[in-house]
């Protein structure tokens, strides 16, 4: 995905938090709305949730192709906990062999899984107020977001972190502090990053375990960049663009 300079936090704010003439239909879209309405940016990092989402799909197009499955964890306390989400998704249209070969879920697999419209609203409430970290998760947040309007009547305003521009502003400190590390055929794939670290691997490729498997990424890079004195949201959100928001 091509990254883009992330907006200065105050032009991100308003944009953001701005109040709407119209609040949304949906009671779950309207507290959402308010939540983040209120959002402070300031407190240190292990004072928020996070929810780890990945989604897998028919296809990388939020305007013709299909969730066919959604995993989350949540992370409290910068600790992985139990509480976890996840579904297959039956889509409206046919699953390309090309996907199935990715993901591995089969037609027959989503011959009696719910339709996204019957398990986006439980999604919603496992998130709560939670900011939503993904691996390029501007993907999953384009065909979430999506979901919210068609089904909500409204556009989520949950912020994201995404732990692959982590990664990038990670790699260029180890650059930039140890000129002999330089490798410009890092790859930022997943797995290749949690292989690369050290850190547990999971089955690719599926919806639960690759939130796992980012969750502990997330982490991980964290954890790295408190150590360099990044220690609030804010802090997270200045150190070299290291988040977008997704909206």
């Amino acid at each position: 995905m091509m990254m883009t300079p992330a907006p200065a936090p105050v032009a991100a704010l308003a944009r953001v938090f701005g109040r709407f003439a119209r609040p949304p239909r949906s009671e779950l879209l309207r507290a959402n709305h308010a939540h983040f309405e209120a959002f402070d940016q300031n407190r240190p990092l292990a004072d928020y949730e996070f929810c780890v989402v990945d989604t897998e799909l028919t296809g990388l197009s939020p305007a013709s192709d299909e969730i066919v499955s959604i995993g989350a964890v949540r992370i409290r306390d910068l600790s992985i906990t139990a509480d976890s989400f996840y579904t297959l998704v039956a889509p409206r249209g046919p699953v390309p062999k090309v996907a199935t070969m990715i993901h591995r879920i089969t037609p027959g697999m989503l011959r009696d899984a719910p339709r996204l419209r019957e398990v986006f609203p439980d999604f919603l409430r496992f998130c709560g107020g939670a900011l939503v970290v993904g691996h390029n998760v501007g993907l999953d947040i384009s065909f979430l977001d999506r979901a919210a309007r068609d089904i909500l009547g409204g556009r989520l305003r949950t912020p994201c972190i995404d732990t692959m521009r982590l990664a990038q502003v990670y790699q260029q400190e180890l650059w930039e502090n140890y000129y002999d590390q330089f490798d410009a055929t890092v790859s930022y794939q997943l797995g290749h990053l949690c292989k690369n670290y050290g850190l547990p691997t999971f089955d690719q490729h599926n919806a639960l375990y690759d939130a796992m498997q980012t969750a502990y990424l997330f982490l991980f890079l964290v954890k790295k960049l408190r150590s360099g004195g990044i220690n609030t949201l804010r802090d997270l959100y200045m150190a070299g663009r290291s988040w977008r928001w997704y909206l």
